[in-house]
């Protein structure tokens, strides 16, 4: 392991972007539970670009709402508030999601459409389970591989050693671990901490490809919490 590169992966980890802000105030207006519609439309209205953008994904099959949605009031009525809040996350994701990731052979749109799958199918078992459906449920499912735009380049410089250890069986997250010193789940996870999510969420992302971690009862702690 190559700690130059770690430290040139870290430095690129730090310049990530952060949520959009208005996409974080209004992630945290609907963590209150007092909030109105009214103080949701408020702030939508001065970004015409992500309202745009909400209205286009709250309209999209990903979501099946059965009836056109034309405005954030009405996407509320149909939605609820966890629905929207879920909305409103990938909508703030879906532009970074959304670009190409060499390394892991990823084309435009590719890894986006894959997030999505994976959070509507995490909610789907949720239900199947007759669990809670928190947004600590879709939000790790839909960014669990936000890593990856991060390790993308480096993977692919090193793509050559990696991809032996891979026809070796070794599994993708270890044989980064070996060549980068880290792997696209751990920096996936240091990103949310960035973002100021909540443990449980950045844990559940660290973990998703470890289930050994899982058996640590610190670790279940933290993705209970």
């Amino acid at each position: 392991m190559n700690n130059s590169l770690l430290g040139e992966i870290l430095l690129k980890l730090e310049s990530f972007p952060g949520l959009p802000k208005t996409g974080a105030k209004l992630l945290a207006l609907l963590e209150e539970p007092k909030t109105s519609t009214d103080e949701i439309e408020k702030i939508l209205k001065y970004d015409p670009g992500l309202t745009a953008n909400f209205l286009k994904l709250a309209n999209s099959t990903y979501f099946g709402i059965p009836s056109k949605v034309t405005s954030v009031k009405q996407a509320i009525v149909l939605l609820g508030f966890n629905r929207l809040e879920q909305i409103v996350l990938a909508t703030c994701t879906c532009d970074v999601m959304g670009k190409a990731v060499p390394g892991y052979d990823l084309q435009s749109g590719e890894l986006w459409r894959h997030s999505i799958a994976v959070s509507n199918a995490a909610v789907l078992l949720a239900k199947y389970k007759n669990l809670p459906e928190p947004n600590d449920i879709f939000t790790p499912g839909l960014l669990h591989d936000i890593g990856k735009l991060v390790l993308g380049r480096f993977v692919k410089e090193h793509f050559k050693v990696i991809n032996q250890l891979r026809s070796n069986g070794i599994h993708l997250v270890v044989a980064e671990n070996m060549v980068l010193g880290t792997d696209h789940a751990e920096i996936g996870a240091q990103i949310l901490a960035q973002w100021s999510f909540p443990p449980s969420v950045v844990n559940a992302v660290r973990v998703h490809h470890n289930l050994e971690l899982l058996h640590n009862k610190n670790m279940q702690n933290d993705l209970l919490y």
